[in-house]
């Protein structure tokens, strides 16, 4: 009747893989026509593939060779990017490179993985259970790859095995069970205890009445977010109970099916991200990468650092520990990805994510180790001893991923970054110094730093002895300093000549408005205080901002970032390498 096997299934009131076989078994198979590229003029030999249904396929296979499908990503949308697209190209070229047929499955033609001459079959099929076992099928596959299309395809993991439980093709890498201790909060809470590793305190919430009861205990500020989200998609922090219920009744659906995670939110602390191999005996760890913004900024649109730049020793040693332990626990082959929290001397482990990340594509061109490929190869059965990879080793130069938004184009957006993500793009400084690297990035993400001009700071009370050293910084280097009251106050009778502007909702002049508007003020340190309503309160000088394209800094670190770029701007010429001399320790 033209409707998919999850909807018939409903209807009839039926399992979906029961209904699945039933179809098949009274002869009702999808079939595999080729994409005519030549539009009948010649004949097209592009390995494009379509599903309908009829009598014969299209379809051709080298019945000598073995065949792994690669489950890619789908639709680009904001928090499915093309890094998980990169992760899908080198993971055929490994299965290439080790003779085997590459087949990827992916619904959007924008995408590196469906070039032409890319994989050895390409389909253009929707992402879902049904579409893709059909292809597993018709390609009688050996195997799936499923960590490399982001969250897309490793939600498909459990039910794939299932399905596919008494047939020849297996799911490569971790194990699917594997897989969803670390996607299932209850689980994955349960073995951190057991590891003795830190976590936030959480729960999981099925109505408005049990996420209060949770967070009342747990404490605010919280973070919500539904379960299963990709680019932490409906992901907020809540300040009261007022919140959390506007929060349940509009932002998300919860239900017995559709429970929120409520974990306790780490004020202030140092995100980490950390992408591992693993080949279920040995480890190595790619990169370990320090976000310049507080935690509960999300990682798609964090400004990060590679090595750490504010770490200890110590601190570094014991989060290799902890990933060593977490990619053991899990039995991880192939990739994992860490984001730790540092606070006050602690480690929490904020999650696991059991497939490659985002950052991988970054890790890979700055060390110059492709992981996706190397993951490729270890879930066909390779160890990472056959690649010398062991451990972690540093590097000896900086690499900086600073993100691209898409605020300029898209009025009325607030350009305040939150656990939702909203960057559409990334890049990347590299240099021996840190400043350096920091100052490649900032430009190549489209952030004007001012070599001179005015610069507006206006920070909480806590942050104003943090900001001095910027604001000593950019009064040395000739810059106007313009604050509000308190923050000028401080910084005057710490020896920072300011001129005092009111705030905006003082209705005085001058204020940061007019000077944005007069183009007396070309740079703003505004770190807003942790609660809601500060945040929002700065929402007009932060949309002014975009419009006026003047670099905004909402935490000191990142203001001391920017004063430090402003000196790299400032001074001699940049120097270029190739990143071929970059090397690992």
């Amino acid at each position: 009747m033209g409707f998919a096997d999850p909807v018939r299934a409903e209807l009839t009131k039926t399992d979906e893989i029961k209904f699945r076989n039933d179809r098949k078994a009274n002869g009702i198979r999808a079939v595999y026509k080729m994409v005519d590229t030549c539009a009948a003029e010649f004949a097209a030999i592009t390995p494009y593939f379509y599903s309908t249904y009829g009598r014969s396929s299209e379809t051709f296979r080298d019945e000598n060779k073995r065949r792994v499908v690669v489950i890619g990503g789908g639709p680009i949308r904001i928090g499915q990017g093309i890094e998980f697209d990169y992760c899908c190209v080198h993971g055929v070229f490994a299965l290439q490179e080790e003779g085997v047929d590459a087949v990827i499955i992916n619904n959007n033609p924008e995408t590196v993985s469906t070039d032409y001459d890319v994989s050895d079959r390409l389909y253009f099929e929707p992402l879902t259970l049904e579409d893709v076992l059909d292809i597993v099928e018709e390609e009688q596959a050996d195997g799936v790859i499923v960590q490399f299309g982001g969250q897309t395809s490793v939600n498909l993991a459990v039910d794939l095995e299932k399905a596919l439980k008494g047939t020849k093709t297996k799911i490569l890498g971790t194990n699917p069970d594997d897989m969803d201790i670390a996607e299932d909060r209850r689980r994955f809470s349960k073995l951190m205890d057991q590891l003795g590793i830190l976590q936030p305190r959480s729960g999981t919430g099925y109505s408005f009445e049990e996420a209060r009861i949770i967070a009342s205990e747990i404490g605010y500020p919280v973070l919500v977010r539904p379960s299963y989200v990709l680019g932490g998609r409906a992901m907020e922090i809540v300040y009261s109970e007022e919140e959390l219920k506007t929060y349940v009744e509009t932002a998300v659906k919860v239900s017995r099916h559709h429970p929120i995670l409520i974990d306790k939110y780490l004020t202030e602390a140092i995100e980490i991200d950390i992408d591992v191999l693993s080949d279920g005996e040995d480890i190595y760890i790619g990169g370990i990468m320090e976000h310049v913004e507080y935690a509960g900024c999300h990682s798609g649109d964090a400004t990060m650092v590679m090595p750490p730049f504010t770490l200890s020793q110590r601190t570094i040693d014991r989060m290799v520990e902890i990933s060593e332990k977490v990619a053991l626990a899990l039995h991880i082959k192939g990739l994992m990805n860490l984001q730790l929290a540092v606070k006050d001397d602690d480690i929490f482990m904020i999650e696991a994510n059991p497939r490659a990340s985002r950052t991988v594509p970054f890790i890979s061109k700055a060390t110059g180790v492709p992981l996706a490929k190397v993951a490729t190869k270890v879930m066909l059965g390779k160890k990472l001893k056959d690649f010398g990879l062991s451990g972690y080793r540093s590097i000896d130069h900086y690499a900086v991923k600073a993100s691209v938004f898409p605020f300029l184009k898209l009025p009325g957006v607030d350009s305040i970054l939150t656990p939702e993500m909203k960057s559409t793009g990334e890049v990347m400084g590299i240099d021996e110094d840190f400043y350096t690297a920091c100052y490649k990035a900032l430009i190549a993400a489209g952030n004007k730093l001012p070599m001179s001009g005015g610069v507006y700071i206006t920070v909480n009370d806590q942050d104003k002895p943090r900001v001095l050293n910027a604001a000593r910084g950019l009064k040395e280097m000739g810059f106007t300093i313009y604050a509000t009251k308190g923050t000028s106050t401080y910084l005057r009778e710490n020896g920072v000549d300011t001129t005092t502007v009111f705030k905006l909702d003082e209705k005085l002049k001058p204020n940061a408005i007019g000077l944005m508007r007069d183009g007396r003020i070309n740079l703003i340190i505004n770190t807003p205080a942790m609660k809601s309503g500060s945040r929002r309160d700065g929402y007009t000088m932060r949309r002014l901002a975009v419009e006026l394209e003047i670099p905004f800094m909402t935490t000191v670190q990142g203001a001391n970032i920017a004063v430090g770029a402003i000196r790299v701007g400032r001074g001699e010429k940049l120097k270029v390498r190739s990143m071929k001399e970059f090397h690992i320790l």
